[in-house]
């Protein structure tokens, strides 16, 4: 079994709360990022590696079509979901970007990448308060991102100020 249904996932995230060493903490993050970003089938690992490829090279429509076809034939599984919403991001394209990770936390409750990714989407948006919500649920799953900690510090001000 792979992917976000991966039995070894709940012990990874429970080592993942307590850890206090920061290599650690690297250390798990890296298996959970791994096993999320498997399949049972081989040909749709290589397709998502493809589609990832091609979106780090900025080559957007050749990594669209990978992820579309990753989901076409994987519908259930989260990572199709949440690398095509990074692709959406990464185009502008910030309501697709935010149904594709509603779909992967449909999926993946745990995962604290789309988490991440939806505080960023909210920033793009100029929606502070949920962007910080969401900063702050991805520390719940992982309380080791300095990057939501960064931004919840960044975003706490201005929430409070406009709620004063």
């Amino acid at each position: 079994m792979a992917g976000q249904n991966d039995p070894r996932l709940h012990q990874l995230f429970a080592e993942l709360r307590n850890v206090e060493n920061i290599p650690d903490v690297a250390d798990i993050e890296s298996q959970i990022w791994h096993i999320w970003s498997l399949t049972d089938d081989p040909a749709v690992d290589r397709i998502l590696a493809s589609g990832t490829a091609a979106m780090n090279n900025r080559a957007f429509d050749a990594a669209l079509v990978s992820f579309n076809t990753v989901i076409e034939l994987k519908p259930e599984f989260a990572e199709g979901w949440n690398k095509r919403a990074t692709l959406y991001y990464l185009m502008g394209k910030f309501s697709l970007s935010i149904n594709d990770v509603e779909r992967t936390l449909a999926l993946e409750p745990r995962h604290f990448g789309a988490l991440s990714g939806l505080g960023l989407i909210h920033m793009a948006l100029e929606k502070p308060a949920r962007a910080m919500n969401a900063f702050e649920r991805a520390l719940v799953v992982h309380p080791h991102m300095p990057h939501a900690k960064l931004m919840i510090k960044k975003l706490r001000p201005i929430v409070q100020h406009s709620t004063i």
